[in-house]
Formats: structure tokens, sequence, C-alpha cells
């Protein structure tokens, strides 16, 4: 008898030991997911910040090429009057 309780108490122990390894797992996931998403709108933001940028840069880097273009045909112009 005196076995029968020994293996009841450690079944029981078992049981409790599994209930606390289920319950730390579910914090455990439950941060994760909470990081997860953490680090999703990190990379959302930072992919909007990086679109922003490539606009920004496209822009300058045209004007700057439409200067110098501007440039370009102005001496092509002063060459071609010292030619004649």
């Amino acid at each position: 008898m005196a076995a029968r309780k020994t293996v009841k108490n450690k079944e029981g122990e078992l049981q409790n030991f599994k209930e606390e390894i289920i319950h730390e797992f579910y914090i455990f996931s439950e941060n994760v997911n909470s990081q997860l998403k953490q680090v999703a709108e990190g990379v959302t933001n930072f992919s909007e910040k990086l679109d922003r940028f490539q606009i920004e840069i496209k822009a300058a880097i045209e004007d700057e090429f439409q200067t110098v273009s501007q440039l370009v045909t102005g001496l092509s112009h002063k060459l071609e009057d010292t030619r004649q």
C-alpha cells in the first residue's frame, strides 16, 4: 500500500511538473511573439524610411544631372561658337 501512495505521489508530482512546464512554455512563447512583433514593426519602419530616402536621393541625383546636363549643353554651344 505504501508503494501505491508513492507511485500516486510521483504521478502527481509529474503532473504538476508537466503543468508547470506547459505554463512556462506559454509565457516564453508570448514573450517571443511580442519580441517578434517588435522586430516586424522595426523592419516595416526601416523599409518605409528606406523608401523615403530612395525617393529623396533619386530626386537629388536627377537635379544634379539636370544641372550637369545644362552645363554641358552651355559649354557645347560655347565650343561651337569658338569654332565658327
